[in-house]
């Protein structure tokens, strides 16, 4: 078996977020308001949005790209690799003061390029 670097292993990650996306949309497509009513709320819990002054785990990481994938700019490999590295490093993931929260993951404002916020959106 080959061994994955971590770049491959983001870029797996956003690929399953982005198919579980479009499971999504084809669910809101047959149900208007699934997405707001249904789903955002049981992926706030998986991601542990609401938990305060805890830590991000590779738990979470799993939802927290899906939230980014449902945003408008979508997740950028390179910060999806770099928040993977440091969880498995035992590091906190790098936080961004001005991320806002789910909303800069899941819909804000696309940010430039060199200051796209972590996926830490706690």
């Amino acid at each position: 078996m080959a061994n994955l670097t971590t770049q491959q292993v983001a870029e797996l990650l956003i690929g399953v977020a982005r198919t579980q996306q479009a499971v999504v949309e084809a669910v809101e497509s047959l149900k208007s308001g699934f997405r707001t009513t249904h789903f955002g709320p049981a992926l706030d819990n998986a991601a542990r949005i609401r938990v305060t002054n805890r830590p991000l785990t590779l738990q979470e990481f799993p939802a927290r790209v899906l939230m980014q994938c449902m945003g408008r700019a979508g997740p950028n490999v390179e910060h999806v690799t770099r928040d993977l590295e440091a969880l498995l490093a035992g590091q906190p993931a790098p936080t961004d003061a001005g991320a806002g929260g789910a909303a800069a993951g899941a819909g804000g404002a696309a940010a430039p390029a060199g200051d796209a916020p972590s996926l830490d959106m706690t």
